[in-house]
C-alpha cells in the first residue's frame, strides 16, 4: 500500500507541476480536494455500514488542515522547483516522523531502524546539496511542507485505530474543500473562462489529480491502521525514484550525478529496512517451543 502511495504522490507532483501552467494553483488544489469530497461522499451514500459522522471531528479538522498546507506548499513549490529535487527535500519527512512516533506515539523503534531512516535522509541531502545555492528560496516551500506533512502522518497513525479509513478520508476532503472553494469564489481568477478554454487533455489531466491524490491518501490511512508508521516511512523513498523516471518521461529532465548518488543511497536503506520486514514475518511464522512461549508468558 505504501509502495502504490509513493507512484500516486509522485504522478500528482508531475501532474500538478505540468498543469500548473496552464491553471491557477489555487484552481488545482480545489479541483483535487473537491474530487476527493465527492467521491467519498458517494462511497459512503452507497455503502451500508458506513457513516459521515465522526467521532473525533476535531482531530479530522487538524488532520485536514495539515494536509491542506502540505498539499499548498507542494503544488506552489513544484512551480519552482523539478519534481525530483522537491521530493527529495519532502524525503526528510520520514525523519520527523520517526521522531514524532517516539514521542509522541511510544513507538519502539530499534537502532537498525533508526540508520536505514537517517540514511535515507542522508541520500536526500546528497541530493539538494544544501548551501549549493542551486534552488534558492524555493526550498522553504518543501522544507515547511516536511515538518507539516510529518505531523499530518502521526496523526493519521493515531486516527488509524479511532476512526472508519473512509470516514477520515471523506472528512480530509471535506475540510480542504470547505477552506477553498471560499478562497476560490473571493479571488479575482476567471474559473469559468479558464476551465471553458481548456482542452480535453487538460481537463483529462485536472481528473487524475483528484484520482492520484484520493487514491495516494486511502492507501496510506489504511497502511497506518496495519503497521506502525517508523516501520512504513522508509518504504516511502520510493516516491524519489518514481519522481525521477516520471520528470524524464514528462519534461526530459534527470538528476545530475550527485542526485543519483543520493538515489542510490535511499534506495539501499529502503531495501535493507524490506528484508527486516521480511525476516520478522518469517520469524513470527515459526513455531514457538516450550521454552520460548514460557519465555513469551513471562
Amino acid at each position: 500500500m505504501i509502495l502504490v502511495m509513493a507512484v500516486c504522490f509522485a504522478g500528482l507532483d508531475t501532474s500538478v507541476r505540468h498543469l500548473g501552467a496552464f491553471f491557477p494553483v489555487l484552481l488545482l488544489l480545489t479541483a483535487r480536494y473537491g474530487f476527493q469530497a465527492l467521491v467519498m461522499a458517494l462511497w459512503l451514500a452507497l455503502h451500508r455500514g458506513q457513516r459521515f459522522a465522526s467521532a473525533h471531528p476535531r482531530f479530522q479538522a487538524l488532520r485536514g488542515s495539515l494536509l491542506l498546507a502540505t498539499s499548498a506548499m507542494s503544488f506552489y513549490g513544484l512551480q519552482q522547483m523539478p519534481v525530483p529535487e522537491f521530493t527529495a527535500i519532502i524525503m526528510l519527512t520520514p525523519v520527523l516522523v520517526t521522531l514524532l512516533a517516539a514521542w509522541l506515539l511510544a513507538e519502539r523503534v530499534s537502532a537498525l531502524r533508526w540508520a536505514l531512516v537517517i540514511g535515507g535522509c542522508a541520500g536526500a541531502l546528497i541530493v539538494i546539496r544544501p548551501g549549493s545555492g542551486l534552488f534558492g528560496w524555493a526550498v522553504l516551500y518543501p522544507l515547511a511542507g516536511a515538518c507539516t506533512y510529518a505531523l499530518f502522518q502521526v496523526l493519521t497513525s493515531r486516527l488509524a485505530a479511532l476512526e472508519n479509513p473512509l470516514t477520515t478520508h471523506f472528512w480530509t476532503g471535506l475540510v480542504g474543500t470547505a477552506i477553498l472553494l471560499p478562497l476560490l469564489l473571493a479571488s479575482p481568477l476567471d474559473v469559468t473562462g479558464t476551465l471553458a478554454g481548456a482542452s480535453p487533455g487538460q481537463w483529462g489531466m485536472l481528473l487524475l489529480i483528484g484520482v492520484l491524490g484520493t487514491g495516494g491518501h486511502l492507501m496510506l490511512i489504511l497502511a497506518l491502521g496495519l503497521a506502525p508508521s517508523a516501520t512504513l516511512m522508509p518504504f516511502t523513498y520510493a516516491q524519489i525514484g518514481a519522481a525521477a523516471l516520471l520528470g524524464w518521461l514528462v519534461f526530459q529532465q534527470l538528476p545530475d550525478s550527485w542526485g543519483w548518488l543520493g538515489m542510490l543511497v535511499i534506495t539501499v536503506c529502503g531495501a535493507a529496512s524490506a528484508w527486516l520486514n521480511v525476516r520478522s514475518a518469517a520469524a513470527a511464522r515459526r513455531p514457538l517451543s516450550v521454552v520460548t512461549a514460557d519465555s513469551a508468558v513471562d
